[in-house]
């Protein structure tokens, strides 16, 4: 039998880029001598996380589409017929059995070229409701794996498979509270809220927990807030001479941060959604505005409505998000509630579910050959 040869597509945030490097493991896991090819944008995250991970990337020139300021896009269209002659020459000289796209810049001139090229394609879609891109590349993909009930408004409902979203294997770790929190610096005993705003940081966050700290604080809960690296040194000021705060840009060791917590604050993109599902944590979800088709307002919902989470708009989080952390971590039963219920939702094995799924895929390809 021959060594599988695969592509993995897409990138541009750690949402994307840790899914892609989770199925690309558990394909490792199945099948040690395959061959796994990474292609992501030109600039993006993904150039550094990827290689990090133990995997080879290449990058395509590609760029997003500027929704609000059209006329910007002429260079955008240049750059996207840059990375379809650049996916297709990929194609032709790596000849792979299969490629998959995980959603991000990347993922769709090199799955467009892919199945131009006859190549089976497979699509994650990660959020509850569906990317352009992926809707784009539906229609000629083999299998569909989704995190969410009720795809078929988007997709063919024949190719769907419900899988759930990876996550990263080292968040999954079982930790004990106390000696998470004592890891970061706190008391063992108190209660603890997690703050995570992505790599970049969330303004919005940000601006809400320097304006609330002292509030927080006299309501004895410790933080362990992650601003991201936009102006990172202007909010690591407000931990000067605070006890029980934590102020990082970025938190290498997750498996600690979720374990220290009694509730997580993040915005709702769909990775932060599925380990916040995986570990039963209770939420405050503040979706992002400046995503598209606003997704993440989306994802939030589907918690919201089964008891796991609670939504504050970004419009509402400066005056509001403070006084909802405050009352969950006033109410224990509440937050058990809402933790069990976010458990429930949870999707487990998603990497080795899908890996097994392109697996079959070039095996079904192969016999009809």
């Amino acid at each position: 039998m021959e060594s599988p040869r695969i592509i993995i597509s897409g990138g541009g945030t750690g949402g994307h880029i840790f899914p892609a490097v989770a199925i690309a493991n558990a394909i490792k896991r199945l099948r040690p001598d395959a061959q796994v090819q990474f292609v992501g944008a030109e600039g993006r995250m993904e150039m550094e996380k990827v290689p990090a991970a133990g995997y080879d990337i290449v990058g395509l020139p590609v760029a997003g589409f500027d929704r609000k300021r059209l006329w910007r896009n002429v260079g955008v269209l240049l750059k996207l017929r840059k990375s379809l002659k650049k996916a297709r020459r990929l194609v032709r000289d790596f000849k792979p059995d299969i490629a998959i796209g995980v959603g991000g810049y990347a993922s769709g001139p090199m799955l467009k070229a892919a199945q131009r090229s006859g190549i089976p394609t497979l699509l994650q879609e990660q959020n509850s409701y569906a990317g352009v891109t992926n809707k784009l590349l539906a229609k000629k993909a083999r299998r569909i794996c989704v995190a969410y009930e009720g795809m078929e408004r988007f997709f063919p409902s024949d190719k769907i498979v419900m899988t759930g979203n990876p996550v990263r294997a080292e968040v999954l770790q079982a930790r004990d509270a106390a000696k998470a929190r004592e890891a970061f610096g706190l008391d063992a005993g108190r209660a603890t809220v997690l703050i995570v705003g992505g790599s970049l940081g969330a303004r919005t966050l940000n601006e809400s927990m320097r304006a609330g700290l002292d509030r927080l604080q006299s309501a004895g809960v410790q933080l362990i807030w992650q601003t991201g690296k936009v102006m990172a040194d202007e909010w690591q000021k407000c931990g000067k001479g605070r006890k029980g705060l934590v102020v990082t840009p970025f938190i290498a060791d997750m498996a600690n941060a979720y374990a220290a917590a009694d509730l997580v604050v993040s915005r709702a993109g769909a990775g932060a959604i599925s380990e916040i599902e995986l570990l039963g944590k209770p939420s405050v979800l503040v979706p992002s505005p400046n995503v598209a088709e606003d997704h993440q307002t989306k994802n939030a919902r589907a918690l919201e409505s089964r008891g796991a989470a609670v939504l504050v708009t970004d419009a509402d989080a400066r005056a509001t998000l403070v006084d909802n952390i405050i009352s969950l971590i006033e109410d224990s039963d509440r937050l058990k509630s809402m933790g069990s219920a976010a458990a429930a939702m949870a999707q487990r094995d998603s990497d080795t579910r899908i890996a097994q799924i392109a697996l079959d895929l070039i095996d079904a390809d192969s016999a009809g050959k």
